[in-house]
């Protein structure tokens, strides 16, 4: 099939290329316009900047460890510490750096694992159906149907506490909803016309769903997993809070709160700043979310 544009004669492939190139432009225009979603992408890059280049950032960066300055001991925020310094003395602004080094990185090895063990599972599920999509929704069920913080927590006190260990719990109560997600985003497409096509051509079962499906389904889990970004980073901080997760002196967030806990009425922040971080990631990656579902025009739950 030939269509002309511009006096020029496209073919079925160019024309395709050309609504994808037009899909894009549409879709980066809609998330520009959106204030909320420009003013989530600058604070998400200062939070990757800040963590790339902590070491740098940082005016003591070997309180990043286990330094100990009784001498300057719970001193408020000041030009030296622009956080003020905790119980032991150490840079809280130094070590809230090097915490968004961990959060972000937790936040990614979590969704890698979760994205690759859903999306997978889901597919299947929903391309091959029968016996085989009952059995994979089924144990998606069980697996929706317990709370992710409860099921870490669970996972961590099994296998102890550590950032690995917090990392997989989390991604192991986190796959479930990739599941459901693409699952049904492939029953809603897997009887059109581009997929019989394929079919018809004695495609596998396997290069159909990877290579025709997937691509299609491409931008709601794009849109799942920047809103999870922020989740995650709140789940791991919530397990560290509890001792569950990175162990002292490792600057997690929140293990920064649980220590400052017990001052909030005399040294405030030691707690304020970290929940702070926590909260600046959590609203940046929602930001984008919102911006991206807004542009790509889908529905995630």
């Amino acid at each position: 099939m030939a269509t002309e544009t511009d006096g020029r004669v496209l073919d079925s492939n160019e024309v395709a290329r050309q609504e994808s190139i037009d899909q894009l432009k549409r879709g980066i225009r809609s998330f520009t316009q959106n204030k909320l979603s420009v003013v989530g992408l600058a604070m998400i890059l200062t939070l990757v900047f800040a963590a790339v280049f902590a070491p740098y950032l940082a005016p003591y960066p070997d309180d990043a460890g286990p330094g100990v300055h009784f001498d300057r001991a719970s001193e408020p925020p000041s030009l030296d510490h622009p956080m003020g310094t905790d119980t032991t003395g150490r840079d809280i602004f130094s070590r809230v750096l090097f915490g968004a080094r961990l959060s972000l990185l937790m936040g990614l090895v979590v969704l890698t694992i979760a994205i690759s063990i859903g999306v997978t599972l889901g597919l299947i599920a929903g391309y091959l159906g029968g016996s085989t999509n009952t059995v994979i929704m089924r144990t998606t069920d069980i697996f929706l149907a317990i709370p992710p913080t409860l099921l870490a927590m669970a996972v961590v006190a099994a296998t102890g506490a550590s950032l690995f260990n917090v990392m997989i719990a989390i991604a192991f109560s986190w796959w479930s909803w990739y599941t459901r997600l693409v699952q049904g985003e492939v029953l809603s497409i897997k009887e059109d016309e581009f997929i019989e096509s394929s079919r018809a051509l004695g495609s596998s079962w396997l290069r159909t769903t990877f290579k025709e499906i997937l691509p299609n389904v491409v931008s709601p889990i794009t849109v799942k997993a920047t809103l999870d970004m922020g989740f995650v980073i709140l789940v791991g901080a919530g397990l560290s809070f509890l001792g569950l997760g990175a162990q002292p002196p490792t600057p997690t967030w929140g293990a920064m709160i649980a220590q400052g806990r017990n001052y909030v009425t005399t040294f405030w922040w030691i707690a304020v700043f970290p929940g702070l971080a926590i909260s600046f990631a959590v609203l940046g990656f929602n930001f984008i979310g919102d911006g991206l579902r807004d542009a790509l025009d889908v529905e995630v739950n």
